[in-house]
């Protein structure tokens, strides 16, 4: 059987392939799942950890039903896949003798709920896991490293805007930008679907492990491929500590976990009405809490933490990339809505300034990701391109630093049928090695650098201008390339080195001695892409 799982900050989501009915079909875990109103289920992506040596956590709702979440505890965790992947600034808590990292709670969580899943009892003999578009290669590795111990034979990657357009079924329509905007990243992606009215959804594969192509009755598949995409580090879980700031601001609440839910129960109800309170007592401590807010207050506070302005600079990018390409604002032929922050009026507001309502759609927020994620089962092609840009370091003389020098673009269609080309020499007398450290490039209009405040993790856009880069080699035994024999000495050019990525996304190298004619390395890989 064929299972989806669409891995959110704040929520997750799974899907399964109902070979009856051909239809995709959400799935409940019993003691793990919750559902409200008109909401599909919903596991909540929370871990408690009981005992860090054997491994053992309560997951998903299960974490709320038994009150774990009320407290300050270090053995609660909340909005972890922030973390995965990621240079943590601050201190990792070490629970029974073991440091967790986040890593580790979130190869714990998924790997619960797909005993969770076989318990129903599913069976899973092919998985699909999506990824956000702008995740580093450290967190797709992560989650590839996760998928080759779940023990299942065939497990697959898809982008999450991409699953979203699939999931909406809007094969017939060509561009779609799909607004992603969940507990933890706010993704914009302008997707193109080459197909015709009656095709099935297509769509854009991140591969893991052997290239899988799918057929249906004989014809070659179509495919897809984003066109322009751009993300920030900003979802729910950054509203929800906005608004504890607030009440502790203007009524001295104290930050805890539980006030932190009232907050998130408290954003939920003033998405559905104007006017919203929550309140809890509890009966042991005599501790009383009235969080009570309205829609004008509530987008005030958003407007003080620049939220609209961060949400126009993110589509500018993306229509900026999408004009380079001849694609204007008009040209794009649907919008889709995904993840509860989503849902929020005044992020639909923001939406309506850029887009007519008639193009926009709202209906499947939480369920189209990993419900299109299965469509890859029906028919959905491969087409290759990088996600992501890379370069090379170098110490830029002028500014007295390390900068980067771009070496392949995202966007770059592979296997490469041209090698890029660069010549080097030497920095240093009778230098025995060129060396080269390669890292995979942020956006060069700021990142974002996560930190713990107190117990909660948080991230915080770096300033405009400044490159996040995440070096893919830089360590001992990995940053040379060859060796020079004779050594080299500055003042002239000395080895031309090309790069070229396979079939298989490995950047693969290949250095020529220009002082003695010979090729010191053959189409050596050196690092895997995404």
């Amino acid at each position: 059987m064929s299972i989806a799982i669409d891995f959110g900050t704040s929520n997750t989501v799974i899907a399964r392939w109902n070979p009856a009915t051909e239809q995709a079909e959400l799935v409940k875990l019993p003691g793990l799942t919750w559902q409200v109103g008109q909401n599909p289920p919903l596991i909540p992506s929370l871990v408690y950890v009981e005992d860090a040596s054997r491994d053992r956590l309560v997951i998903g709702q299960a974490v709320r039903d038994k009150g774990l979440d009320l407290k300050t505890d270090p053995r609660f965790f909340r909005s972890f896949k922030r973390g995965i992947g990621t240079d943590i600034q601050g201190f990792l808590p070490e629970l029974d003798g073991q440091t967790m990292t986040f890593e580790r709670v979130g190869r714990g969580f998924l790997t619960q709920l797909l005993q969770g899943i076989r318990d129903v009892p599913l069976s899973v003999d092919s998985l699909v896991v999506t990824v956000p578009v702008d995740s580093f290669e450290a967190y797709r590795h992560w989650l590839g490293g996760v998928c080759q111990h779940l023990k299942v034979e065939q497990v697959r990657m898809l982008d999450e805007p991409t699953a979203a357009a699939l999931g909406y079924g809007l094969a017939e329509r060509e561009l779609l930008l799909v607004v992603d905007f969940g507990g933890g990243t706010l993704d914009l992606s302008l997707v193109r679907l080459d197909g015709t009215a009656g095709n099935r959804p297509l769509g854009f594969i991140l591969k893991w492990g052997e290239k899988m192509f799918a057929e249906s009755s004989g014809q070659k598949a179509k495919t897809a491929r984003v066109l322009a995409k751009a993300g920030k580090n900003l979802g729910g879980s950054d509203l929800d500590n906005w608004l504890v700031d607030y009440f502790a601001a203007t009524q001295g609440v104290e930050k805890t976990p539980l006030t932190t839910r009232l907050a998130e129960r408290l954003k939920i109800s003033l998405s559905l009405q104007k006017q919203a309170k929550e309140v809890y007592f509890n009966d042991e401590t005599l501790e009383s809490y009235e969080l009570a807010l309205d829609r004008d207050g509530f987008e005030q506070i958003l407007a003080e933490h620049d939220f609209f302005a961060s949400l126009d600079e993110a589509m500018t990018q993306v229509l900026q990339q999408a004009r380079r390409q001849g694609v204007e604002v008009d040209d794009i032929d649907g919008v889709l809505l995904i993840g509860g922050t989503a849902q929020i009026p005044a992020v639909q507001r923001w939406i309506g300034e850029y887009f007519d309502e008639s193009k926009v759609r709202r209906d499947r927020p939480f369920e189209a990701i990993a419900t299109g994620a299965l469509q890859l089962n029906r028919g959905v092609e491969v087409q290759d391109f990088l996600y992501h840009s890379y370069g090379i370091r170098y110490w830029n003389h002028r500014n007295k630093r390390h900068d980067w020098h771009p070496l392949i673009k995202s966007g770059q269609a592979y296997p490469m049928a041209d090698p890029v080309e660069l010549v080097l020499g030497a920095s240093v007398d009778n230098q025995p090695s060129i060396e080269l450290i390669i890292g995979e490039l942020g956006a060069p209009t700021g990142g974002t650098e996560v930190y713990f405040d107190g117990d909660r993790l948080v991230t915080r856009t770096l300033a405009s201008g400044t490159q996040s880069v995440q070096p893919l080699n830089d360590r001992d035994g990995a940053r040379s390339i060859a060796q020079l024999t004779p050594p080299g000495n500055p003042g002239s050019d000395r080895v031309k080195v090309f790069f070229r990525v396979d079939r298989d996304r490995f950047l693969r190298i290949t250095v020529e001695d220009l002082l003695t004619n010979e090729t010191l390395v053959g189409d050596r890989p050196v690092v895997q892409l995404s």
